[in-house]
């Protein structure tokens, strides 16, 4: 339920957060376009995954309530900052350009980028990449690394809206590499359709990728950053993010 306007209004001249009314439940935003293992739609048509789950818990480590809110991707930032979510928990990487309009909390888990492409195609990475079609999601960290490091040496970058069109692309012969999270990747190659591919390599450290993933917050939240700060060092330590990532990945990423 989208918060009246004076309502928020009335929050910011008494110096709160949204986030700080009262008997509200904190709406976690995630994006409306599935992304699995970390975000999807169960059988039963419930949102499920990694940071589903680990969101829950985080939930849980805070006292709070919560509820799952798809987004699509492109909007996500501009419905945190107008209140219609209170935080966005989709594997977004903490970069510089993103902290100028929001805030983030510390990082809960770390993931390279991986090149994606048919085992038999002759790819040398990145060298060999110009001549090749290369499919990125956009307003992705992966796009920004595009747009910097590979615009002078690859002909046809192409950008989707989402990453499962991405990957389709790539299954169909439109795309022959593709570049995206090294971590959703794995599951990505773990599918009968994606058999006959591989990672043909991982993209060097560069500022385009930013200092990990954290969950993106409205600048000011300052107590509820604290508060999800202090709920991510505590379901590492206790090993809660562990044990999700380990049922999702077959590894830790959280260390």
């Amino acid at each position: 339920m989208n918060r009246p306007l004076i309502a928020l209004t009335a929050a910011a001249a008494l110096g709160l957060s949204a986030t700080a009314q009262a008997g509200e439940p904190l709406k976690i935003g995630i994006s409306a376009e599935p992304y699995p293992p970390f975000t999807y739609t169960s059988s039963d048509g419930e949102w499920t995954g990694f940071e589903v789950e680990l969101g829950m818990a985080l939930c849980d480590a805070i006292s709070r309530s919560c509820e799952i809110t798809p987004t699509g991707w492109s909007g996500i930032i501009p419905s945190l900052k107008a209140g219609r979510i209170d935080m966005i928990m989709n594997s977004m990487s903490i970069t510089e350009a993103r902290q100028r309009v929001i805030d983030f909390s510390d990082p809960y888990y770390f993931s390279g980028s991986a090149y994606v492409a048919a085992e038999d195609l002759d790819l040398e990475i990145p060298d060999g990449l110009g001549d090749y079609v290369l499919g990125v999601q956009a307003a992705t960290t992966q796009a920004t690394y595009a747009r910097r490091a590979l615009r002078d040496s690859v002909d046809d970058i192409r950008l989707y809206d989402q990453a499962e069109q991405v990957n389709r692309d790539l299954l169909s012969g439109r795309l022959d590499v593709i570049l995206a999270d090294e971590i959703a990747m794995v599951e990505f190659l773990e599918r009968d359709a994606a058999e006959g591919y591989e990672v043909k390599g991982i993209a060097p450290r560069h500022d385009a990728f930013g200092d990990g993933i954290g969950l993106g917050l409205r600048q000011g939240d300052d107590a509820l950053r604290d508060e999800l700060n202090a709920a991510i060092a505590e379901v590492r330590e206790n090993g809660t993010c562990g044990t999700l990532s380990e049922k999702y990945f077959g590894t830790d990423i959280c260390t």
